[in-house]
């Protein structure tokens, strides 16, 4: 009895300690990477460079910065997550109301979005890229939006519906008794209660688009211009990134770690604005 006591202890120990091994690597990597683009990145970091659009000359050293692909990045964005948000509320509402939580639809929808989910981004982006060549559609902030779109939705969905699951059964059976329909009791009740959850899902699907380089490489193009219509092409901060640290010339490869700073910042204040939000209207929703 002490013997297997004492092998019972041990084994909670090894596995404490693979978990504390864990936390201090994940935490190593993300600190590191985060000083190798600080002590890399703010020296070429200027207003300049966040101000103006690239000038003649600019990826051989010449001026200019990179405001064309911030905003490209910004408008990537929001264009994709906005088209998903409309897209994925009634998915769930269809999977967690009208079909079923368990229902056999259900699964295999959600089995489909995980599938989707686990899809390399670069898939999405050939795929978006024959859709493009089939309708006759050129690299545009439209061909973008739309292949972002089919990236997060997986995310979104699957983020909210995980949400909505955890939302007592009775609270469902109750609205129901006192006489609401189910797409009342879905938008004003479900969808209120999961409101923390659908913003975080929310900004998670809009960090992943932002961050992407690989979904708009073919769709959306690259241009020094900033968009002005759906039919432009559009740059955006991971092929910016990409593009300059591809060059030979040492100051357009400081810029491309200056510009991975910028998007590092833009992904840290979306993931504090999620919790931020998160924890209001946990607060409200109670």
């Amino acid at each position: 009895m002490m013997k297997h006591k004492y092998f019972k202890k041990l084994e909670e120990q090894f596995f404490f300690g693979l978990m504390q091994l864990a936390t201090v690597t994940i935490l190593f990597g993300l600190l590191f990477i985060l000083f190798t683009i600080l002590w890399k990145g703010i020296p070429n970091l200027s207003w300049e460079m966040i101000s103006q659009k690239p000038q003649g000359g600019f990826y051989m050293g010449g001026g200019g910065g990179i405001l064309n692909a911030i905003c490209g990045s910004l408008l990537l964005g929001l264009g994709s997550t906005i088209l998903g948000l409309l897209l994925s509320i009634p998915i769930v509402i269809w999977l967690n109301i009208y079909a079923g939580q368990y229902s056999r639809n259900a699964v295999m929808v959600r089995t489909a979005l995980d599938m989707l989910w686990g899809i390399p981004s670069i898939v999405f982006g050939a795929f978006g890229f024959i859709i493009m060549l089939a309708l006759g559609i050129k690299a545009s902030l439209l061909a973008g939006i739309v292949t972002l779109t089919l990236l997060i939705l997986p995310i979104m969905v699957r983020g909210m519906d995980e949400v909505i699951k955890t939302i007592p059964k009775e609270l469902h059976e109750s609205t129901l008794s006192l006489g609401a329909t189910r797409w009342e009791m879905a938008t004003r009740v479900i969808l209120r209660k999961a409101l923390p959850g659908i913003v975080t899902a929310t900004l998670l699907g809009f960090g992943r688009a932002i961050g992407d380089a690989a979904a708009v490489m073919f769709t959306a193009g690259f241009t020094d211009n900033i968009p002005q219509k759906l039919t432009d092409p559009v740059a955006s901060l991971p092929l910016s990134i990409f593009f300059q640290l591809g060059s030979p010339f040492e100051i357009v490869r400081g810029r491309a770690y200056a510009a991975a700073l910028v998007l590092t910042i833009i992904i840290l204040v979306i993931s504090f604005l999620s919790r931020l939000i998160t924890a209001k209207y946990q607060k409200h929703s109670r």
